[in-house]
Parts: C-alpha cells; structure tokens; sequence
C-alpha cells in the first residue's frame, strides 16, 4: 500500500472514529433522557414521533457524511465504494468503544441493540455489525492493496452476487422482529404514520426480542466472506 492511500485511511480512519464518539454521544443524551433507568427491552417510554422523526433525519445525515469524504477519498467507483465501507465500519466500532467508555454498555457482545431506524427499527446482538464492519475493514484494504500494486480490480458476476445475497440475508435478520411486528399486526398499511399510532406504539413497548437468527447470520456472513476470498484468489494471479 502506497504513502497516499496510507495517509487518505488515517485521514478516515480520524474522521470515522470522531464521528463515532458524536453518535455515542447523542445516545448518551437520549438515553439519560428517555432511558435513565437503563436502556433495554421491551422499548419502555420509547421516543415520541417528532423526536423520532428527527432521529430518521439524522441517521440518514450520518451516512451522507460517510458517503462524503469516501467520494473525495476515491477516484474509480470501486474505490469510493471501498472507503465507504471503511468509513461505516470504523465509524460502528469506535461507535460501540465510545458507548462502552461513557456508559459501560453494551454489557457484553451478545447484547441486543437498536441497530438503526430506516426504514423501520433494525435489531441484533452487538456483535452482528461488529462482524460486518471487520469484513467491510478486509474488503477495503484488499481492494487498495491491489489498486496500489497495479492490478486490476474487477468483481466477477459470481462474486458481486454471493456479497449481495451475504448482506441481503444479514438485513433480514436485523429487519425480521420489527418487520413481523408491523406485517403481523396488520400495521402496513398505516407504515407511512406509524409514529401517530397508538396500538403500534403500544405493541413497541411491550415487545422483548428474544432468539436471534444466528443461524442466517452466519450464513450471509460465510457468503460475504467466500466473495472476498474468491476476490483475493482469483485477483491476486492476474498479472499487473
């Protein structure tokens, strides 16, 4: 890897892990507000919708911030894709150090958390981003250390396909507990106002996560996994 893309992830890297403790810190606030006994489920005095509202915005604002300084850092659009998936995982990372060094949470690595909240709330234990962000971190270093060394970078149709299905297969563990909840209650066709319904707002705070699909977790992640190793093995022959 040469100097430039050294100094363009330290660059990041800093960035990332800055924004990282930004988001731990509006937690921070948002739990001594709404959850001074101690966040956990079921998602007792969960946030009004104007509040809620805004957090949609905010989100979406962090991955706009992300997206940013991985279009400046890349050229190609394999390289901005590449730096951005950098960005998120090392933002998620030093997002979760942050939560530990402020709040001492989550307790453990199997600790259930809200993941995200577009477009309906994502959950699983800690550990699941974790695992991804660590893959996003391999992926990106391996296509800037073959970038660097003058060979081409280029996914086969099988790999983009075997990644896709990998991250595909890890939303809908994130996505599933919520989503049966709004599907099985019969809440879809009041999706775009669900912040205004009392019933839904109702079954939020009483409903427990209970058993995650570690099972298609690993699944997608073996899938994401034999992509980049299929990435090196075949990239890594090809001549500069």
């Amino acid at each position: 890897m040469n100097k430039e893309s050294e100094c363009k992830l330290g660059i990041i890297t800093f960035f990332a892990i800055a924004m990282g403790f930004l988001e731990a810190v509006v937690v921070v606030y948002l739990r001594r507000i709404y959850y001074s006994f101690g966040f956990d489920f079921p998602l007792k005095g969960f946030i009004e919708p104007e509040i809620l509202n805004i957090e949609w915005i905010r989100e979406f604002a962090t991955v706009i911030m992300l997206l940013s300084v991985a279009i400046l850092a890349g050229k190609k659009f394999y390289e901005k894709f590449a730096y951005f998936l950098y960005a998120f995982a090392i933002w998620d990372i030093f997002y979760y150090i942050s939560l530990k060094l402020t709040l001492n949470w989550p307790e453990s690595i199997f600790t259930w958390d809200l993941l995200f909240l577009i477009p309906w709330p994502w959950i699983g234990p800690v550990l699941s981003p974790i695992l991804w962000s660590v893959l996003f971190v391999i992926f990106t270093l391996l296509v800037i250390s073959f970038r660097d060394k003058k060979i081409k970078v280029k996914f086969s149709a099988l790999e983009i396909t075997l990644f896709v299905l990998g991250v595909f297969i890890t939303l809908y563990t994130w996505l599933y507990d919520y989503g049966k909840l709004i599907i099985g209650g019969g809440y879809t066709k009041d999706f775009f106002t669900l912040t205004e319904n009392s019933q839904f707002m109702q079954a939020i705070t009483t409903y427990v996560p209970t058993n995650y699909n570690w099972p298609a977790f690993i699944l997608g992640l073996a899938l994401a996994l034999t992509s980049l190793f299929l990435f090196y093995i075949r990239t890594k022959n090809q001549k500069r």
